[in-house]
């Protein structure tokens, strides 16, 4: 008899099952770990070479999208401005091509009962860091700790406005994350409506809350911390994890330990912390991986005047480790080619 598995000769069935379908209790999906399709960890790191756009051409650096400043961050704290003054080291201004415009009326239309518009009201809003070279993976605590200080800052400050039930903080860092300028910088959008992931992921929440009268993801980090074979790195405060069901080779979690719903009452102590955490998973992916492209995003309570205590705040950082195909897209269901516990060994190294 073949010692091959039928159908995929490729793969010696002595040496275990090489795919597992895993599930996603937080999201209820489901995920592919095929690690016969894989290559060791190792093999991620292609290190592509530095970014060495010119700062020339970079509008960041020219200074030409700084018509109008909101808030800069320097020496160590925010501040309101109207104009960019020599020494700063974060700031947030409009964008220049809005997706969401402030504005009093949503203006809520039905189309024969089928289809429905709304104005995309809402603030859209860069956050840049001075130094045009120096990405996320490469900054100190201190620095992270100044971005992470104004994305704060941003959220309490719009958090009341008229028409702002959620904020999405977000970053692309390389052209295949959709970073049309090289230049570091993030994004923050509110919007009137809370999208449907965080929707789901409320929901599910509330209901784990309602049956096990616990909180799910307080429940999955203390197995977490039992099992020690996720965890990326730790400190008193935060939790770097690849999650049990991944949906891209390497996803990275940055969770509080305390259960909280909202990042926005971070405290000062925490916010350190969570700089550290943040700065260490980052500056892992930058020299295990080679500086890859990723995306990070925040994920917490909207602020929509509604409690949701059953919630757990938390950044998830997706490395651009492979490529959407057809199966991911038609069956919305990822494929990723790494265990997870692989991963976290893999970056926990450094």
């Amino acid at each position: 008899m073949s010692k091959y598995i039928e159908g995929a000769e490729g793969i010696d069935k002595e040496k275990g099952f090489p795919s597992e379908l895993r599930y996603d209790i937080a999201s209820k999906d489901w995920v592919v770990v095929a690690t016969g399709r894989s290559k060791r960890p190792e093999t991620f790191k292609k290190r592509k070479s530095e970014e060495k756009s010119d700062p020339t051409d970079c509008p960041f650096c020219q200074k030409k999208p700084f018509k109008k400043v909101i808030e800069i961050v320097s020496n160590g704290e925010s501040k309101k401005v109207d104009k960019l003054p020599d020494d700063w080291a974060v700031a947030s201004i409009p964008n220049k091509f809005p997706a969401f415009i402030p504005d009093d009326n949503l203006e809520e239309k039905e189309d024969n009962g089928l289809y429905r518009t709304l104005k995309a009201v809402g603030f859209h809003e860069v956050i840049i860091t001075n130094d045009h070279y120096k990405s996320l993976g490469k900054m100190s605590v201190e620095e992270v700790r100044e971005v992470l200080l104004m994305y704060r800052s941003r959220y309490l400050d719009l958090m009341d406005r008229e028409h702002v039930n959620y904020i999405s903080i977000f970053h692309n860092h390389g052209k295949k994350a959709g970073a049309s300028i090289d230049h570091p910088h993030s994004q923050l959008i509110t919007t009137p409506l809370v999208d449907n992931d965080v929707n789901s992921a409320l929901k599910t929440a509330k209901e784990y809350k309602k049956e096990k009268e616990s909180c799910l993801y307080c429940d999955m980090q203390n197995w977490e911390i039992k099992k020690q074979e996720r965890i990326v790195y730790q400190n008193d405060n935060f939790l770097v994890i690849c999650p049990f069901a991944s949906k891209v080779a390497f996803q990275t979690i940055i969770s509080p330990k305390k259960h909280s719903a909202n990042f926005e009452k971070i405290t000062e102590k925490e916010l350190i912390d969570l700089a550290d955490a943040f700065q260490k998973a980052m500056s892992k992916l930058y020299n295990r991986l080679g500086n890859p492209d990723y995306n990070f995003y925040l994920h917490t309570a909207p602020c929509d005047g509604e409690k949701h205590n059953y919630y757990h705040w938390h950044w998830t950082i997706m490395p651009k480790t492979g490529a959407f195909g057809g199966f991911e897209l038609g069956a919305a269901m990822e494929i990723s080619t790494i265990k997870p516990e692989d991963a976290a060994n893999h970056l926990k190294k450094i």
